[in-house]
């Protein structure tokens, strides 16, 4: 079983920034596909943020393009979440998951911003950025 632990969040004003962590452990007998970033506001729907392959091609949301960088350290088995020039819309649970498939041709299936296609979740951290 894959653990996933979140840290770094906290609250800032508009264009601050912060780095979300998440810390893997365990495992899977599966193939990991993808790891990515959701965030929830309040009253929403799960937001896909950004996505990383095994490939180390990343996504984005349009709405953090530009501020948003998804980074890893496989050796440290820890994901990075880089977030500048914040705005209060940007307020929300960021989670951190991890996308598994029973083999590599699989993969290729995954929708990268869909959280129905994540198998392992962690319980989030806040991000709270005031006006």
């Amino acid at each position: 079983q894959v653990q996933l632990v979140e840290s770094g969040g906290g609250s800032v004003q508009a264009g601050g920034s912060l780095r979300l962590s998440c810390a893997a452990s365990g495992g899977d007998s599966y193939t990991n596909c993808y790891m990515g970033w959701f965030r929830q506001a309040p009253g929403k729907e799960y937001e896909g943020v950004a996505a990383i392959d095994t490939d180390g091609r990343t996504r984005y949301a349009d709405s953090v393009k530009g501020r948003f960088t998804i980074s890893e350290d496989n050796a440290k088995n820890t994901l990075y979440l880089e977030m500048n020039s914040l705005k209060p819309e940007d307020t929300g649970m960021y989670s951190c998951a991890a996308s598994y498939r029973s083999n590599s041709g699989y993969c290729s299936t995954v929708r990268p911003f869909s959280q129905y296609d994540y198998n392992h979740w962690g319980r989030g951290t806040q991000v709270t950025v005031s006006s």
